[in-house]
């Protein structure tokens, strides 16, 4: 892959590099690209969860059955 940058972009990345200790600007670009798709992950994590409605109140007694559970888990 070969990517064309402006003269103002270039310089930005690579003060990036030199600033934040990348050993190039490729692995600059390849870092932004791994946040960008984590960032893209979450998005859709949040927008199913927030389309799953309500699974009921999260109070003393909701954490305390977590907790039961999780320790049958480790048992």
């Amino acid at each position: 892959m070969n990517v064309s940058l402006p003269d103002d972009l270039k310089d930005y990345a690579e003060e990036q590099v030199t600033e934040r200790s990348y050993q190039s600007t490729s692995e600059y670009v390849r870092d932004l690209i791994r946040v960008d798709r984590a960032k893209q992950q979450l998005r859709s994590m949040l927008l199913a969860g927030a389309a799953s409605g309500s699974a009921g109140v999260a109070d003393d007694s909701y954490f305390a059955s977590l907790s039961a559970r999780a320790g049958e888990l480790v048992a």
